[in-house]
């Protein structure tokens, strides 16, 4: 069967950069095995499948797989589907509510211009257990020197669980995780990614990298939109902070940029996204 396909890149005004998404529409019928499949012959971070809504107010429901299997929820391809959804149903400016495995979440899309813009408020945000500095910078190939005296690693959520741990700005980018120790560091905490910031807080911005395990070792992230939230919650609740500038993907050649504000108790993440291709795929 021949479906619609929109290929962008997101957290980002320039092709080619920031973090790519493909969103497969008309996605009704395809069975995990296929959607894992295609997920995997993207070589994408993630892929995005767009079916029928089965709760009572959402406007779609966003399958997302990364090429290790079907996640919860997750940050690019929630705005990225929602521009490739308003570019699909014609729409210049919308207001959707996407189903994922993590609930219903708001997203606003924006097309007046090139690139378009897209919006989400992510969950409120719970905080999980924290873990010594000294333990969890080995896991990045770093010393325990290397972490932020300010703050202690934490896991939090709003959505998807992600490690947060605060780096000193020069040793941001000798972080080199290891797949052994990153897997012993996330699997029993449940999260997904490890999500190192070098943060100014009184600038409001941080310099990121986030690391996650594949079916083939340790891959390193673009653009976390899904460990953004975490880190202003972290930062808000620790520092006060309402607003930050993320910058990320530098390190692998594809520079990102992740706005977000707090509002209503929870983050708010925004951020451009560009069209790279529009096709069909047979699935």
């Amino acid at each position: 069967m021949r479906r619609p396909i929109t290929w962008l890149d997101v957290f980002t005004a320039i092709p080619l950069t920031g973090n790519g998404l493909a969103v497969v529409h008309d996605a009704d019928g395809l069975d995990d095995a296929t959607m894992l499949a295609f997920a995997r012959e993207t070589r994408l971070s993630e892929t995005a499948f767009v079916q029928t809504p089965t709760a009572d107010g959402a406007d779609y429901r966003n399958r997302i797989f990364t090429m290790a299997g079907e996640i919860a929820f997750a940050g690019h391809p929630s705005l990225g589907t929602g521009v490739a959804v308003a570019r699909q149903r014609g729409e210049r400016s919308a207001s959707y509510v996407q189903q994922t495995g993590a609930g219903l979440q708001p997203v606003g899309v924006e097309l007046d211009g090139d690139p378009g813009r897209a919006t989400m408020l992510q969950e409120p945000p719970t905080f999980g257990a924290t873990a010594p500095a000294g333990e969890v910078m080995p896991v990045a190939g770093l010393f325990g020197a290397d972490a932020d005296p300010r703050f202690t690693p934490q896991l939090v959520s709003t959505g998807l669980a992600h490690v947060i741990a605060p780096v000193r700005d020069e040793a941001l980018a000798r972080a080199a995780p290891r797949a052994g120790g990153l897997r012993a560091l996330l699997e029993p905490l449940g999260a997904i990614v490890l999500y190192l910031a070098a943060i100014d807080v009184d600038a409001r911005r941080a310099r990121a990298r986030g690391f996650f395990l594949d079916h083939m070792g340790v891959i390193e992230d673009p653009a976390t939109g899904s460990a953004a939230g975490p880190l202003l919650a972290y930062l808000h609740e620790r520092a006060g902070v309402d607003e930050l500038m993320i910058h990320q993907g530098e390190a692998i050649g594809r520079p990102s940029v992740i706005e977000c504000r707090w509002e209503d108790d929870r983050p708010r993440v925004a951020g451009d996204v560009v069209v790279v291709a529009e096709g069909h795929v047979s699935l």
